[in-house]
């Protein structure tokens, strides 16, 4: 009896140490991975289970229950993260459930453009599919304030920021994120990218600036982003506006004022336009709009807070077909150049 007992146990013990080595060798195998990989989504709260039954159907391993069974034994199942990976060749069970477990999701793009407005922002976020929308300000549907800067004010109430607007809020630059990440959360990273980078180019700033705080700083720096399209010009700009304020003189720039117009701006800005008050028109109002216009780029904060110390007090297209300007101190040298522009105009349109 007790040596058929012997011969049971070790004969169990066998069957046990060969299993032992199956296992081991099965976590060490390559997945059945397609050469051009496999995409893995896991939706938050999807048990183990249902992962390993989803890796079986898809071919990617004929072994779901063993492979269930492993997560378990490790404690590894109940420590998986949701959210989308990406399975390459040569991966094995056991790199899978490390990948898994680590959060190692695939990370998507959001790229803030430089000069966008909030309406432009947001149109980014609900076109990224990734992305999940949870803002009510940010739904196609959602009913918007009438006037100018209405989109703006109400981001900014339902996100709580210390503004007014959310114009010009959120810093230009490609964002990283998981599947499932919400608008807010974006929204949240890049306003603090904006604060960061508003914070140190306030304190970098030149002595002397006619501006009282950091969103002022800001609200100057988005005229600057929409007056011109070149780098090399943002000091320059930034310094006739700095001169103009200093000395009282309205700031007379044109994208303040089709940023009031709204919706009614149809492409050409007229004479009537030009008089038309409103908060952000500065042909009629003195000063700085009380909201920044546009998404300023660093580069257009740092040109603000540092601008250029020169005579000029005007500046107009220079003709030349590459977004430049001449500067001019004197309003009879802007106007001497104001028509050579339009005579370079007539000559390209053969008149």
């Amino acid at each position: 009896m007790r040596r058929r007992l012997l011969t049971a146990l070790f004969i169990a013990g066998v069957g046990l140490a060969a299993t032992v080595l199956w296992v081991r060798a099965y976590l060490a195998a390559p997945l059945s991975i397609p050469e051009q990989g496999y995409r893995l989504a896991i939706a938050p709260g999807t048990p183990w289970s249902a992962v390993t039954r989803q890796l079986a159907e898809d071919g990617i391993t004929p072994w779901a229950e063993v492979l269930r069974a492993c997560g378990q034994l490790t404690g590894q199942s109940g420590r998986i993260k949701a959210g989308e990976y990406d399975l390459i060749p040569g991966a094995t069970p056991s790199s899978l459930l490390d990948q898994l477990v680590a959060g190692k999701v695939v990370l998507h793009k959001l790229t803030l453009v430089e000069g966008w407005s909030v309406a432009e922002i947001l149109g980014a976020i609900r076109g990224e599919r990734a992305l999940k929308v949870t803002l009510k300000s940010n739904r196609k549907d959602a009913a918007i304030a009438p006037g100018a800067g209405g989109l703006a004010s109400q981001l900014a109430s339902e996100m709580d920021l210390p503004w007014p607007s959310a114009e010009g809020a959120f810093l230009p630059e490609t964002y990283l994120f998981a599947s499932g990440t919400t608008d807010r959360e974006v929204l949240a990273r890049a306003h603090a990218a904006l604060r960061a980078r508003l914070a140190k180019a306030w304190a970098a700033r030149r002595k002397g600036l006619p501006l009282a705080n950091p969103y002022e700083l800001l609200v100057l720096a988005s005229i600057v982003e929409r007056e011109t399209a070149l780098a090399s010009e943002r000091p320059q700009i930034a310094g006739v506006f700095i001169r103009r304020l200093k000395q009282g003189m309205r700031l007379q720039t044109d994208p303040t004022v089709i940023y009031g117009l709204g919706s009614r701006f149809d492409g050409n800005l007229t004479r009537a336009d030009l008089e038309t008050d409103s908060p952000w028109n500065t042909y009629t109002r003195a000063g700085l709009p009380p909201t920044p216009i546009a998404a300023p780029s660093g580069a257009a904060i740092d040109a603000a807070a540092r601008p250029v110390d020169s005579t000029a007090l005007f500046f107009v297209a220079s003709g030349k077909g590459d977004g430049s300007h001449r500067f001019t101190a004197t309003l009879q040298d802007h106007e001497a150049a104001v028509r050579a522009y339009l005579a370079e105009i007539r000559r390209a349109d053969g008149n």
